[in-house]
């Protein structure tokens, strides 16, 4: 995965594991980003979530890249496209 695709559809990003996961759940999230290098604790619960609900996971391997390409100068560990 290229964060440059993270970068290009800003406006249709949702950041946080909370935010993800209530992006998962209304329904409106079309993929999910995680950090391979966040905690496991926070994140498996995302990717199951995501997997019910027939979401594609995809995993990159920073955190701060992750951050950055949503556009804010904090790591984030989960990320969601919305449809």
């Amino acid at each position: 995965m290229s964060y440059e695709k993270l970068t290009q559809v800003q406006p249709k990003i949702v950041v946080g594991i909370k935010q993800v996961l209530k992006a998962i759940k209304n329904e409106v999230a079309s993929e999910v980003y995680i950090a391979t290098d966040a905690d496991i604790r926070l994140t498996d619960p995302v990717v199951e979530f995501a997997k019910e609900a027939n979401i594609s996971v995809y995993r990159v391997d920073s955190m701060k890249k992750l951050g950055a390409a949503c556009g804010i100068e904090v790591g984030t560990s989960a990320v969601a496209v919305k449809k």
